[in-house]
């Protein structure tokens, strides 16, 4: 799978083609394909009845003309709102079902959205082509052990790793991937010791979020795999790919 290959270069879609189209939903996934996104990046929460659904933020406002809390609400009310253009908000299933062969990473952004992620992801047998990742450890809990386990870490943990020597000897041996930004605040997080000690691991780094095709040529350069992007189309003319 190209988001676990170290010589790979894809450009992953930042919640689809958000850059021009309302994030997370199913008509940014398909721009990205459209555009040439290699594989998509989403994220995942859990309605009140236990619906899996594609949302960054905890609330509506900010994506849709909703308001409240997705946790809060059932499917068929969250299923109501306008997420722009008269796009709706999609369940993870639907995600899966329309893009069947197109490698994701998937964040869980709640320890709550977990074990019906995994049913919803064992249902459409996509282990193969998904890596996870989460900010909290607890949102991976319901994967381990299983088809899906060893995923890619998000900053909190890959920070620890980049500046310990232990970090790296506990952590190499818990990831597929990195999924990280460049900078969090002032600290650096891609430097040529990170790339370095996942190189020597095997695994690839990939960096969000980069919009601009002279800081993902530089990123390139410095030995990043994947480029995380809202602008796939951009980036798949400007820079070079796998």
């Amino acid at each position: 799978m190209i988001l676990l290959d170290p010589d790979a270069h894809p450009v992953i879609a930042h919640r689809g083609a958000s850059g021009q189209y309302p994030e997370n939903t199913l008509l940014a996934f398909a721009k990205a394909r459209e555009q040439g996104a290699d594989a998509l990046e989403l994220d995942v929460r859990v309605t009140a009845d236990g619906v899996p659904i594609v949302l960054h933020d905890p609330t509506l406002e900010r994506t849709t003309n909703g308001v409240g809390m997705a946790a809060r609400l059932s499917w068929t009310e969250v299923r109501r709102v306008d997420a722009g253009r008269g796009e709706r908000i999609p369940t993870l299933a639907e995600v899966l079902a329309g893009f069947p062969t197109t490698p994701l990473l998937v964040e869980i952004k709640e320890p709550e959205a977990g074990p019906a992620a995994l049913d919803v992801l064992r249902r459409h047998r996509a282990a193969d082509r998904v890596l996870l990742g989460a900010f909290q450890r607890a949102a991976l809990t319901p994967f381990r052990g299983t088809e899906f386990a060893r995923s890619p870490v998000r900053p909190e943990v890959a920070l620890f790793w980049a500046g310990s020597r232990l970090g790296w000897r506990v952590g190499i041996g818990s990831c597929r991937a990195f999924s990280v930004p460049e900078y969090s605040g002032r600290l650096r997080v891609v430097d040529p010791r990170f790339l370095g000690a996942a190189r020597r691991a095997g695994l690839p780094v990939h960096v969000w979020t980069v919009d601009d095709p002279a800081t993902a040529g530089r990123l390139r350069a410095l030995g990043v795999c994947g480029i995380i992007t809202n602008y796939p189309g951009r980036m798949k003319t400007a820079i070079p790919t796998a």
